[in-house]
């Protein structure tokens, strides 16, 4: 047995696959934590998988670009597992006719709000105008966010990091905070997670409801829209005071 499990260690070690095998066996096994934690949001599956991978490439020395080789195969599925948000979206489709006015207003000031509280407070704790602006799209999707850190003068690379922690935090924390402040509409409780904490919030946001999670993919991407063209601008007229 263990003559077995070591001719596989050095096949996958030799080959890309390890990445990709590294992945999906801490996702399996942070899924079981989550289920056999009664889905206990503190341990979202993607936290926990990502707290694997770390200590899986701490432990073998594995370089993170040896890694990517295998595991962009599962990267490149984000695109069509994006795509795929509009089937729930199109069966909302009556709700959202009445509702696109005040959803369009919502995704708007999300966008400006979530830009600007994050960088004013992050430079008045003292952190660099760079830090600054790589806060800005902190809750737009991490593709769309890297794009507008490099156009407004941040750091894509940081971008991609506080993406990624705004998304977990947001997974983690959403329910309860809907739930503190009284807030029951699915679809509200939706356009509030998908604005603020992209795709992993959307991911939970499904895990909840079908109509939260259709609701929240709207958002991710009129956010990803809406910043691409406000946050430009908006960075630009608020410079001065970063």
């Amino acid at each position: 047995m263990h003559s077995g499990l070591l001719d596989i260690w050095v096949y996958l070690s030799a080959s890309p696959l390890l990445g990709l095998a590294a992945t999906l066996a801490a996702y399996l096994a942070a899924w079981h934590v989550y289920q056999r934690a009664g889905a206990n949001p503190l341990l979202n599956p993607v936290a926990v998988a990502v707290g694997l991978l770390i200590i899986f490439l701490l432990v073998t020395g594995m370089p993170y670009s040896s890694y990517f080789a295998g595991a962009q195969f599962v990267h490149f599925l984000l695109g069509p597992a994006t795509v795929a948000l509009a089937v729930p979206l199109y069966r909302q489709l009556s709700r959202l006719r009445t509702l696109w006015l005040p959803v369009c207003v919502a995704v708007l000031a999300g966008v400006c709000s979530a830009a600007l509280s994050a960088a004013v407070i992050a430079r008045q704790l003292g952190a660099t105008p760079v830090t600054a602006l790589s806060l800005a799209p902190k809750s737009v999707t991490a593709p769309v966010a890297m794009g507008i850190s490099e156009r407004i003068g941040g750091l894509p690379s940081l971008t991609a990091v506080l993406v990624v922690m705004t998304g977990i935090l947001g997974a983690v924390l959403g329910g309860k905070v809907f739930d503190l402040l009284r807030i029951r509409d699915d679809g509200v409780r939706g356009i509030a997670m998908g604005t603020a904490s992209h795709g992993i919030g959307t991911a939970r946001a499904f895990q909840i409801s079908a109509e939260m999670g259709a609701f929240s993919g709207l958002a991710m991407a009129l956010t990803a829209l809406a910043s691409s063209l406000v946050l430009p601008w908006l960075v630009r007229f608020v410079a001065r005071f970063l």
